[in-house]
């Protein structure tokens, strides 16, 4: 495989992984009540944290701190 080859892979391979992020990050926005938030980290827990590492960050990040 020429470096030419490989550079364009790489670059299609990060704007898919990009694309995908974001496809999870906004269906992952509308887990917005706390009875769906709850669910979703019930399923979340029969999986490994390799498993579900990205939605965990994903869900972390959007959490919004109790005051």
């Amino acid at each position: 495989m020429s470096t030419i080859t490989a550079i364009r892979s790489r670059i299609r391979e990060t704007r898919d992984a990009y694309i995908a992020r974001a496809a999870l990050e906004r269906e992952m926005s509308s887990y917005t009540s706390q009875s769906d938030l709850d669910d979703l980290h019930a399923i979340l827990d029969r999986y490994s944290d390799r498993e579900t590492a990205q939605i965990r960050r994903i869900l972390a990040a959007h959490r919004t701190p109790l005051n």
